[in-house]
């Protein structure tokens, strides 16, 4: 069944029309009176809704979207090269990732300047998005950039479960923190190409990151992330 993300949910029994480029995809979809598609309003409720031989929509019943994952996890990425970022972003919205947050780091060698930012910030988002419908998810995960490396370890340190990748890290794995407490939040951060500096690690853990080794084996900037977002979602039952 297709699935379109819209502003509001029609109310159920109101007939509507589609618009924008939702109306444009579902022409090219072909459907016929009486085929359904699913309306979603991105924070998790969601509707079905018959097409009528006028070529308007019948709209049912509210629901809550039964794909959302039941922990909120959210991506702290350091800014990679090129095009890396937008793959991460396809696939953790596919995992059920809650956010996507990229932040400069000492070893990134790439990251968009003021003047580029909204519109990439705005291709972000529309992968996001189109990643949430093609997933059946209920939420469009948001894509966001902050100023710092202090900024993103503030906010990482929220979450019930901080989670600080580090290639050196030789003794906590990332199984022993996930198994250590119950979470309803989590947070994931992730270094650049170059990994993060022992001095940068130290900040982390003094914010009160939990430091962990993904592995014997040295994962690509843009397979950690996804690597510990799959992790976490199979411990909290997700798969």
């Amino acid at each position: 069944m297709a699935r379109f993300f819209v502003e509001t949910l029609p109310a159920a029994g109101e007939i509507f029309r589609l618009d924008g480029e939702n109306d444009r995809h579902a022409k090219v979809l072909r459907l016929r009176p009486g085929e359904e598609i699913t309306l979603c309003d991105g924070q998790g409720l969601e509707c079905s809704a018959a097409l009528t031989e006028t070529g308007d929509y019948l709209a049912g019943e509210t629901r809550a979207c039964p794909a959302e994952a039941a922990v909120g996890v959210t991506l702290y990425l350091a800014f990679p090269k090129a095009d890396k970022l937008e793959h991460v972003i396809q696939k953790a919205a596919e995992l059920g990732a809650a956010e996507l947050v990229a932040f400069p780091s000492r070893y990134c060698v790439s990251r968009p300047d003021e003047k580029s930012l909204p519109k990439k910030l705005e291709r972000w988002q529309k992968i996001a998005r189109s990643a949430a419908e093609q997933s059946r998810r209920g939420r469009i995960p948001t894509v966001r950039v902050l100023p710092s490396y202090a900024a993103a370890l503030a906010e990482a340190a929220r979450a019930d479960l901080p989670i600080f990748c580090y290639e050196n890290e030789r003794s906590r794995t990332l199984r022993a923190a996930v198994e250590a407490a119950p979470f309803r939040t989590a947070s994931v951060m992730t270094g650049a190409e170059g990994g993060f500096s022992e001095e940068e690690a130290a900040q982390a853990e003094a914010a009160g990151l939990k430091i962990c080794t993904l592995g014997r084996r040295i994962l690509r900037c843009e397979t950690a992330p996804l690597a510990a977002l799959a992790a976490l979602m199979y411990a909290a039952g997700e798969f």
